[in-house]
């Protein structure tokens, strides 16, 4: 058994009662909303303490903080009353009490109120506050989806490896400053000495959202080939299988991506939009590209019949991770299915797969391997 699935049995154990009820009722799901809700506010309030440190200084200018002091009070509230059903429907009370725990030492260092005190300025921070925004809305979105409507119901939120992918979320996220660098790098060379300003000019003057779904669009096909690429050339393809060794699907499976595989894509499908959009199409689009990116690889199974002709839907990007035969190297584009259908990859079934994953490949067990391996060229065992 790997590390993650070994650290998973002994977080079940830990928190767990002995007869694993986990139903609604049970006081599980108010023990993990507890603790969800504790851990937050915590790190909230950790960062109104250490702001320069833990806040990153493109966001700061953004905060309503009013609004976020509000939040983090609301999470305090939230820990403590989810942690007291949890104790009190739950035989093991260990889990109510962690969640409780976290918003007491939250109100301990201050809670909501804590002043931040002398002027802010650009540097390095570790971005705590985009951590945990990013998995505060990401969490409130699509846990509720996953759980409501499943495609897989057998399939739990604390599936294989869930942890594994927690980690991948936190590296995307910690480092923003130096993958935001990276990411950006190219499209700021290439606007300096590609930029056309009448096509810019011919741009701004149509209409919002038709400039939107155009940015869509270039930003897809782009994605499409560069996408391509990373499954057709060796050595990039070693980097993207990472992505593709997840066994089983769900909003968080979509953040188990090697960061050259992240930062490469997001870099050279950002180069067109720079060139001809405006900022607030491509901050738009970024929003977008989010949303839906996270959404395609959610474990839900409702479709619309008549939508899923010009938007992917969770199906579609699910047999793009299938290791079954047939889907394999199908489904590149990421929002438009029609682009398949164009390049001659599109493979859309009526029902769902069965199998995901990589389909005779090894890789490594654990995130530093896997980090490495693709950079040596190393074939594990399967």
């Amino acid at each position: 058994m790997s590390f993650y699935g070994t650290l998973e049995q002994k977080i079940g154990r830990y928190f767990g009662d002995d007869d694993a009820s986990t139903g609604f009722g049970t006081g599980w799901w108010s023990g993990i909303l507890s603790a969800f809700w504790g851990i937050l506010s915590f790190g909230g309030v950790l960062c109104l303490h250490f702001p320069q440190l833990l806040t990153s200084p493109e966001l700061r200018p953004h905060y309503p903080m009013s609004t976020m002091r509000f939040v983090i009070q609301c999470l305090i509230v939230a820990a403590v009353l989810f942690g007291m059903i949890s104790s009190i429907l739950r035989r093991k009370k260990i889990l109510g009490l962690t969640g409780i725990l976290f918003a007491i030492a939250a109100t301990a260092l201050g809670g909501s109120s804590v002043p931040i005190n002398g002027t802010l300025h650009a540097g390095f921070s570790i971005g705590l506050d985009w951590f945990l925004l990013d998995m505060l809305l990401m969490a409130i979105i699509y846990v509720p989806l996953e759980r409501l409507w499943p495609q897989y119901p057998k399939q739990g939120t604390f599936r294989n490896e869930w942890t594994l992918d927690v980690v991948y979320f936190m590296s995307t996220h910690f480092p923003i400053q130096i993958l935001s660098f990276l990411v950006l790098l190219p499209s700021i060379q290439a606007t300096k000495y590609l930029g056309i300003p009448a096509l810019q000019a011919f741009i701004a003057r149509i209409p919002w959202l038709l400039q939107f779904f155009l940015a869509a669009v270039v930003a897809d096909v782009t994605e499409y080939f560069v996408h391509l690429a990373f499954h057709k050339v060796p050595v990039l393809w070693r980097f993207h299988a990472v992505h593709h060794s997840s066994r089983a699907l769900d909003w968080i499976a979509g953040s188990r991506s090697h960061f050259v595989d992240d930062t490469l894509v997001r870099a050279l499908v950002l180069v067109p939009l720079m060139l001809g959009f405006s900022q607030s199409i491509v901050f738009a689009y970024l929003l977008f590209v989010t949303l839906h990116a996270t959404w395609v690889h959610c474990n839900f199974g409702p479709n619309a019949k008549w939508l899923e002709k010009f938007l992917i839907m969770p199906r579609f990007h699910h047999w793009h991770h299938t290791s079954e035969k047939e889907g394999i190297d199908k489904n590149f584009a990421i929002h438009f299915p029609w682009i398949d259908k164009i390049f001659g990859t599109y493979y859309y079934p009526d029902h769902w797969p069965e199998r995901y994953g990589l389909d005779g490949e090894g890789i490594a067990p654990n995130f530093l391997g896997q980090t490495i391996d693709p950079f040596i060229g190393r074939k594990r065992p399967l």
